[in-house]
């Protein structure tokens, strides 16, 4: 069994900004903070030996290699790429630091503990700036609010949310009482979901019991959408399996089976995702039997979509071990899986996914990411952009004659016709989690950024930031746009301590040692989310890492050209109040830009901010249009503010 040891951790928790210091030196303070938490575990580490693994990591070693590429690939790139992100967590106050459990560390074994947690945004205070979010599996949540110019303060205590006594998992925003304020869900691994009510000002009330959302078992990814179309935004529950057996560890978390990662082999422990519908007055109803039943294999995520414009969404299930679903809706009344008709391969360990118009032909197409697939071998640096020598038996893949063992893209054909094209357009990598779309070079074609690697005790793998070259192509970007390397260089971290004399029986690290050592593991992504951070008009990509600090990555664009964009803020009426489900279409000189707005923000999570739109090079905003879930429609021609927020309102 590949080992891990005890975490290392800074001592003491983040404490509470208090509002009246002033913001520079509150950012001051916070970057010190950080700074001493990462010098905390180098120096916990001091007086023992650093072991690193692996000892030779290809992943690491590879840069030079894949810079090269992507330069060579950069010559023929017909969009603006002369800009960076770089890492700005140090100034932006922010302190969280992600704990893994045991599982993933000192115990190692390959369970779901070591898919991480999400990170999900809103505004919650109503102050027009956009707040993050932090899921933890050891420690508390974390509730960080925009204070503008890229700075935030803890406001986890004051707004009730911190969960400290649960592993979670993630979260999503949705307004369930159209009160005009974001609402919060919380899964987390058997403790229990959680549903916060806001009461406007980013205070929270747990309102789980009387709403009928206590759902207490292996959940993962929360999808709200209004499946029956009569306002209310309702919930389905993705559930992964049961991975878990009745042993405590350390932090009271639940000691995973050895075999989990067997688990869709083992009929006993299916868990089924459920779907519940908005009652009104913050009430649930399970409607699982009489909607579903969902058989969905071993899911962590979901997403929804109304490909037939009818206004009841469909939903996309995924399926990390096996086949995903898709469930037509047969308006408000049940689900179908029609799969088959649609996609005849899907991925066979899918992790991520994303409805979002590639080509800006009007047409939504869809992107998976695939995981599980990556298992199956490790390979070195050259290999990552083709799909995996899947290595497994046809019986531990339950039939693998109509997967796809990669990421696949499927770009939409119309009528319902889906082609699969991810190796013609250069979307596959390595050790994917999921996708975040976004326009960050403001030109009018929409990018993706892949939160990516395994961590310990696997090889580095770099996250992926996809450049869309005008619909035809994406263009690895990561190395040439400051998404790696990492801040300074790391790739990894004094992550665990053991002792090889008396804990060292059967761990690779402790071959030939002898004592106490500390191992460093590799660092990794799991969630993130794009958004304007600090108001200059492009967008920032914001990560939960694993068993470490998030990445504050921050777009200097509107620092290198004149940027031109145009965000949209729904406020539904007949439909709810978020605008979920609504279809905004853009026109800007001759092109013509459409949205879905489904909140799905990254990996595992749903957030509440705005359509963010890259006009290029035009001026004015021709028109806007919004297509509204209960078939209303809005048009504005006229006074559309180019380079800020558009309040569309659902007509009566």
């Amino acid at each position: 069994m590949p080992e891990g040891d005890t975490v290392l951790r800074a001592a003491g928790a983040p404490s509470e900004r208090p509002g009246g210091s002033t913001a520079r030196r509150g950012a001051y303070v916070a970057s010190r903070l950080v700074a001493v938490a990462l010098a905390a575990l180098t120096v916990a580490a001091a007086g023992r030996k650093i072991v690193r693994m692996p000892a030779e990591d290809a992943g690491a070693s590879g840069v030079a290699t894949r810079r090269a590429a992507q330069e060579k690939a950069a010559r023929g790139l017909g969009v603006f790429h002369d800009f960076r992100f770089r890492d700005r967590l140090p100034e932006s106050g922010i302190t969280f630091v992600q704990h893994p459990t045991d599982d993933s560390g000192k115990f190692y074994k390959p369970n779901h503990y070591d898919h991480g947690t999400g990170i999900a945004a809103a505004d919650v205070d109503g102050d027009g700036r956009d707040d993050l979010y932090f899921v933890d599996q050891l420690g508390g949540n974390e509730l960080w609010r925009n204070l503008g110019g890229g700075r935030f303060a803890n406001a986890t205590a004051a707004a009730g949310v911190a969960l400290a006594d649960r592993i979670g998992v993630t979260a999503s925003f949705a307004d369930v009482d159209n009160d005009s304020d974001p609402d919060l869900y919380v899964t987390t691994v058997r403790g229990g979901n959680v549903l916060f009510e806001n009461d406007g000002k980013g205070r929270f009330r747990d309102v789980t019991k009387e709403s009928g959302l206590e759902y207490s078992g292996h959940s993962s990814g929360a999808v709200f959408f209004d499946y029956d179309n009569d306002g209310l935004l309702d919930l389905f529950l993705v559930n992964v399996g049961r991975y878990t057996t009745e042993e405590k560890g350390r932090g009271g978390y639940i000691v995973g089976y050895p075999d989990a990662f067997s688990g869709h082999l083992k009929p006993d422990r299916t868990e089924r995702s459920r779907l519940y519908r908005n009652l009104g007055r913050l009430r649930f109803a399970d409607v699982t039997g009489e909607v579903g039943p969902f058989e969905t294999g071993w899911s962590g995520d979901a997403t929804f979509t109304d490909l037939d414009a009818d206004g009841f969404p469909e939903l996309y299930v995924l399926n990390m071990q096996g086949d995903d679903h898709y469930l037509v809706n047969e308006r408000g009344k049940r689900f179908t899986d029609r799969t088959a008709e649609h996609f005849a391969k899907t991925p066979w360990g899918t992790m991520g996914v994303k409805f979002f118009d590639f080509d800006n032909d009007g047409r939504f197409d869809l992107l998976l990411t695939d995981m599980h697939s990556d298992m199956s071998e490790e390979i070195d640096p050259e290999r990552e952009k083709l799909k995996s020598r899947m290595q497994w038996t046809d019986g531990f893949l339950q039939g693998g004659a109509n997967n796809v063992f990669g990421n696949a893209f499927y770009r939409n054909a119309g009528d319902g016709r889906f082609d699969e094209v991810s190796d013609t357009i250069g979307v596959e990598n390595y050790w994917p989690w999921g996708p975040s779309v976004g326009d960050v070079n403001a030109d009018g074609w929409e990018d993706v950024f892949i939160a990516s690697g395994m961590g310990f005790p696997f090889r580095y793998g770099p996250n992926s930031l996809l450049v869309n070259d005008r619909g035809r192509k994406f263009v690895d970007a990561d190395l040439l746009l400051g998404i790696e390397p990492r801040r300074r260089g790391k790739t990894a971290l004094p992550t665990f301590d053991v002792d090889c004399t008396t804990e060292g029986a059967g761990r690779k690290a402790c071959l030939g040692q002898k004592g106490p050592i500390t191992v460093a593991g590799t660092l990794s992504s799991r969630s993130s989310v794009m958004l304007d951070i600090d108001g200059d008009g492009d967008l920032d990509i914001v990560t939960n890492e694993f068993n470490a600090p998030p990445q504050v990555l921050v777009n200097d664009l509107a620092q290198k050209k004149r940027v031109r964009f145009l965000q949209v803020r729904l406020v539904g009426g007949a439909s709810n109040r978020d605008g979920l489900g609504a279809t905004v279409k853009v026109r800007a000189g001759s092109r013509v830009l459409t949205k879905y707005n489904d909140g799905k923000s990254g990996y595992l999570s749903q957030s509440a901010i705005p359509l963010y739109f890259g006009l290029g090079d035009a001026g004015t905003v021709d028109r806007v249009e919004v297509q509204w879930p209960s078939g209303r429609k809005s048009a504005i021609d006229r006074g559309v503010a180019v380079n800020g927020t558009l309040r569309v309102v659902e007509p009566q």
